[in-house]
């Protein structure tokens, strides 16, 4: 059953001679009047929409399986929000334009591997990963995930240092790119595959496929997210209805690869 909880003033509600989140973990326990059932839980239900529409910022963890309704519904209301999700779904066709028009980017405070999510008593720990901490809190690691949001923050307004060219194939770190005569170019698109954010060339002005990984250091002010459709060399109405290059989608020398963002400098 959901719920909703609803503040409009925090004191030290316990007398621990401060205000802090506890308190507001007093309240849920004790005011009966603070956290009151829904009767429909559903982020979509009239219920809810109403709740939202009298929101500022929306924080939360949304159903992934329903991740793409869910922003939708924040865009139709022009809400600011704050939510986590899979890394992929920026890939998604209803996600990724929202990050080529720097109408959503990602959060500053995760940029890789799993993060630990706590669960309710009942909740089966059945994956690899979940456990029970030193408190006594079940918890489960949930791999690839990211914060959505279109909260400004200055992490992401900070250009990338990178090495020109000549200097990447000459001493780049990754083996792929080091020692070849020139970056590999994709069969199917007008652009050079870059399979590292870290080996971006600094002085290519033309368009690059960079790994999904590069949204966490994206600055704006410094590339510019192109639409694959743009530099496809395929019959564009034959071809797929994709923004970017997905995976298999795109090859070099017949062999598929990632999926890949396509940019390009800004001049």
């Amino acid at each position: 059953m959901a719920h909703k909880l609803i503040l409009t003033e925090v004191t030290d509600c316990n007398g621990d001679g401060k205000t802090d989140i506890a308190d507001v973990e007093w309240l849920i326990r004790n005011d009966k009047n603070v956290l009151t059932k829904l009767r429909n839980g559903s982020f979509d239900s009239k219920e809810c929409v109403a709740l939202l529409e009298e929101a500022d910022i929306v924080v939360t963890n949304p159903p992934f399986s329903r991740f793409r309704d869910f922003v939708a519904l924040l865009m139709k209301h022009n809400k600011k929000f704050l939510i986590i999700g899979n890394l992929n779904a920026v890939t998604y066709k209803e996600i990724f334009p929202l990050f080529k028009d720097n109408r959503v980017w990602y959060g500053p405070s995760i940029s890789s591997g799993d993060r630990k999510f706590y669960v309710p008593d009942d909740y089966e720990l059945r994956a690899a990963g979940c456990g029970v901490d030193d408190k006594g809190r079940r918890y489960i690691r949930v791999k690839g995930v990211r914060w959505f949001t279109n909260l400004d923050h200055g992490r992401r307004h900070q250009p990338l240092k990178l090495m020109p060219m000549a200097d990447n194939l000459k001493f780049s770190k990754h083996k792929e790119v080091r020692g070849k005569a020139a970056y590999d170019r994709y069969d199917n698109y007008d652009a050079i595959e870059v399979p590292y954010t870290d080996a971006i060339p600094a002085d290519y002005t033309g368009v690059m496929g960079v790994p999904v990984t590069f949204l966490d250091k994206y600055c704006p002010e410094q590339f510019e997210i192109i639409d694959a459709r743009e530099v496809a060399l395929y019959d564009k109405q034959k071809g797929k209805n994709t923004y970017l290059i997905k995976d298999a989608d795109g090859t070099i020398g017949g062999k598929p690869t990632y999926a890949r963002i396509c940019i390009r400098k800004k001049q």
